[in-house]
């Protein structure tokens, strides 16, 4: 992000100097489109990727003003290994409606993930197969929670209709309601064009650390299996200090972190 700004900063530098004497009083790039600068004379100068060239403004600006609107890169904000964003919504839990907040969590390993509408198609077999197998992670101390933008209305809805048509059925893990997409866009999953979340799935430690962040797009689920393993593979490595190679299960083979040490696993392997 800092090196696009200072490619800006450069370009703007450069134009000033190209056009001795003329004042800038409103500076504007719009996400994702061209750079507008606008000069006291009412010139509007737009930047694209073959030229430059002006068109005339409305009316004149009679102060300078500065407005630059980039593409929100939430997701670089997100830290592995630093606390995860705060948040608290209205889920259904059990068919009932209830306030649930990431607090609620402390102590446990977490999964939360993210998922794009109610009543779609890839959507509930994600979730019914990891409310299905809800006991293996909870058998190692982690819940799981299910987000989407819709209402918890639209969710209760989901949950009474049968799973041979398209339904969830009954739920063992919560379904948190996102309506006003703040908790997706803290985790930095929102598809703003369409108000509709990702498929982000984020592990979350006892301690509130992310230690674990994926996202797909729209048209390929994930995993249960790999989910589990890596959560496995966090308390593992959280419990013994040693590290997890590929394709790690519960039972195979660590090696220590050291040159000395890990040649143990090497020698053993290879």
């Amino acid at each position: 992000m800092d090196g696009m700004d200072g490619m800006y900063r450069a370009y703007l530098r450069s134009l000033q100097e190209a056009l001795l004497g003329k004042k800038w009083v409103d500076i504007q790039r719009v996400a994702s489109g061209p750079l507008k600068l606008r000069t006291a004379a009412g010139q509007v100068l737009v930047k694209d990727q073959r030229n430059v060239h002006t068109k005339s403004a409305s009316a004149p600006v009679n102060q300078l003003t500065q407005t630059v609107q980039k593409p929100l890169s939430i997701m670089s904000q997100l830290k592995l290994t630093k606390s995860a964003p705060e948040w608290r919504g209205t889920a259904v839990v059990n068919g009932e409606f209830k306030d649930i907040s990431l607090a609620d969590y402390r102590g446990k390993y977490l999964v939360l993930f993210f998922y794009p509408l109610d009543f779609t198609f890839v959507c509930p077999t994600e979730i019914i197969a990891f409310s299905d197998r809800i006991e293996e992670f909870r058998a190692i101390n982690c819940e799981v929670v299910a987000c989407s933008t819709d209402s918890h209305f639209s969710h209760l809805a989901w949950i009474n209709t049968p799973r041979k048509q398209g339904g969830l059925g009954s739920m063992n893990i919560p379904l948190l309601a996102d309506k006003t997409s703040e908790i997706s866009s803290a985790y930095g999953v929102l598809k703003e064009d369409e108000g509709v979340a990702f498929r982000g799935l984020f592990i979350i430690d006892g301690k509130g650390n992310l230690r674990q962040i994926t996202v797909n797009d729209m048209p390929v689920g994930r995993s249960v299996d790999e989910t589990l393993r890596l959560v496995q593979a966090f308390q593992f490595t959280d419990k013994h200090g040693e590290v997890c190679p590929a394709n790690w299960k519960p039972g195979s083979d660590t090696m220590k972190p050291s040159p000395k040490e890990s040649q143990t696993y090497f020698k053993a392997h290879h």
